[in-house]
């Protein structure tokens, strides 16, 4: 993990296999134009284009955080069949600079959510 005040090493690199998010049997998410951001020693995160995400799923929440590298976060609970994922999505809406590629994408909980690439 990076010490205090290290900025981690970050990259964003397109994902050529295909990316599918699901809850249960609903496909919350499908692309093939998904991204993959790399942060340090972390498991790396898909970022899928918003519009490849089944927003009518998602119900924004007043949840926000922020990163020093990336900047502010939002959430989505995700919703179906009768269950709900809260805060289970998020996205940066206006990054900084160096990861604006992530602009106009979500991320999902890999463990709340299945999330399925090739």
């Amino acid at each position: 993990m990076s010490a205090a005040g290290t900025r981690p090493r970050i990259t964003i690199e397109p994902e050529a296999r295909p990316v599918i998010v699901l809850m249960n049997d609903n496909i919350i998410a499908s692309t093939k134009e998904a991204l993959i951001l790399t942060e340090g020693d972390h498991p790396p995160v898909y970022y899928i284009p918003r519009e490849h995400v089944a927003m009518e799923f998602l119900i924004p929440t007043d949840h926000h955080t922020t990163c020093p590298w990336k900047g502010e976060a939002r959430y989505w609970t995700i919703t179906g069949q009768g269950r709900a994922v809260e805060n289970g999505a998020w996205a940066y809406d206006n990054p900084h600079a160096e990861v604006s590629a992530i602009a106009g994408h979500l991320a999902f909980y890999p463990d709340r959510l299945r999330i399925e690439v090739g």
